[in-house]
């Protein structure tokens, strides 16, 4: 009687399960696998609250399974060891043992490889359950022996039918149209979470249907889905960056406020800033690397709320201008050529003699000052005389890099003008 409402209203079959239809439907995975009559292990991919305890117990009951289950914050090996030798005591064609763990990525990489052979030998069958990227948290060899399927936050859909749930099985929720949708909106996805709530309401008692307004104040506020070090932190990072790279500064000031709102270390997006900077934007225009440093200096300087403005107008700014990555490739192909010749000399002309010895062995012989030439510019070769001359700059034809094109041209004329006089 004072278990908490999500535990009492707990899927009993899968057919209860919301949300995840890609996984359960008619032609999902799990449903193929249980139609198969042989288990697989498995890790069950997603947000709190979507299911993933849920759908382990009922993969257990499918295949008339032992359930047993861990968590990676509270059990260790020694607990490990337990399971799987009460496991490996069952009678060799008795009830197998699933074992759920949960919170897996939180095993080291060693402790991870302890559940490789109970796997390979099929002393358990595995469900593991986590709400980080696995290929970021779980090692190959783990990865490897199992199947990883991803669980979707829950939609509007979703949530409703888990409410229904709890007015067909408990009673009404005193609440106008608006209210339950806020209701809603303040699950962000977590079916656990939506029934905490409804369990505030519980409480109050209502004894007629509360406005969005109360429920404001009975609800508060929930603490933004948001970790500084997992997946989340990755993905919206990634929908900044790539959102200012694509021109689009509502988008843009949506994420960096998504990233703030979730408790994100404001001066660690104005360093991906400085980053966008020279990536995305680059020679197109170059006064984008000054303004990044200067909103970065801002900030330092002023601290939160108030430098966070200056952090908003760069975001502005670094989507509206002319991109241009060629900077970026032009540095990559350059790097790349670089680790395969560091065997090769500069030329001598460009050589220092500094000493005797060294000007004995040419070091220096030949080399042209350019601010001497009457041209200023000489046309000598810089690159190792081994290694022909490269190109790894291309401008693009937008902003200020088409100048550049044509200060690229004058002096690729010039030098071949110049050498060829030379030759002559």
């Amino acid at each position: 009687m004072y278990a908490p409402l999500a535990e009492r209203l707990r899927p009993r079959s899968f057919a209860d399960i919301v949300g995840q239809s890609h996984l359960l439907g008619a032609d999902g995975f799990m449903t193929r696998i249980i139609e198969s009559k042989h288990p697989v292990s498995i890790i069950l991919w997603g947000p709190p609250g979507v299911g993933k305890t849920s759908i382990a117990q009922l993969y257990a009951k499918a295949f008339s399974m032992r359930f047993r289950s861990m968590s990676a914050i509270f059990n260790g090996i020694a607990d490990l060891r337990k399971i799987v030798h009460e496991a490996e005591d069952q009678p060799l064609f008795g009830q197998g043992t699933l074992l759920f763990v949960d919170e897996i990525h939180r095993f080291n990489k060693a402790q991870q490889d302890a559940f490789l052979p109970y796997i390979e030998k099929g002393t358990i069958v595995l469900i593991g359950a986590t709400i980080e990227n696995p290929s970021y948290y779980l090692n190959n060899a783990l990865l490897s022996r199992v199947r990883v399927l991803k669980l979707n936050s829950l939609d509007a859909n979703a949530l409703t039918q888990l409410v229904e749930r709890y007015e067909n099985g408990v009673g009404k929720l005193p609440l106008d149209d608006e209210a339950r949708g806020f209701l809603l909106h303040q699950a962000k996805g977590d079916g656990r979470y939506l029934f905490n709530l409804i369990e505030n309401i519980e409480s109050v008692r209502a004894k007629e249907d509360l406005t969005i307004e109360a429920l404001q104040e009975i609800l508060q506020s929930r603490a933004p889905l948001y970790d500084r070090d997992g997946e989340y932190h990755y993905n919206l990072i990634s929908a900044l960056h790539k959102s200012i790279r694509g021109s689009d500064p509502d988008a843009s000031l949506y994420w960096f406020a998504r990233m703030l709102e979730g408790g994100e270390e404001p001066l660690f997006l104005a360093r991906r800033f400085i980053r966008v900077a020279s990536e995305d934007v680059g020679q197109a225009d170059p006064q984008a690397l000054i303004l990044a440093i200067a909103a970065y200096n801002a900030y330092h300087m002023l601290g939160s709320p108030e430098g966070e403005l200056a952090l908003a107008q760069l975001v502005i700014y670094l989507a509206l201008p002319p991109k241009s990555n060629a900077t970026y490739v032009a540095y990559n192909h350059a790097r790349e050529l670089a680790s395969k010749t560091t065997h090769l000399n500069p030329p001598s002309i460009i050589l220092n003699p500094a000493t005797k010895l060294l000007r004995d062995f040419d070091y220096g012989k030949g080399y042209r000052y350019d601010h001497d030439e009457p041209l200023g510019f000489s046309g000598q070769n810089y690159f190792p005389n081994e290694m022909e001359r490269q190109k790894f700059y291309f401008p693009v034809e937008r902003g200020f890099e088409r100048e550049m094109i044509k200060r690229i041209d004058y002096f690729e004329k010039l030098r071949n003008r110049l050498n060829g006089d030379q030759q002559s």
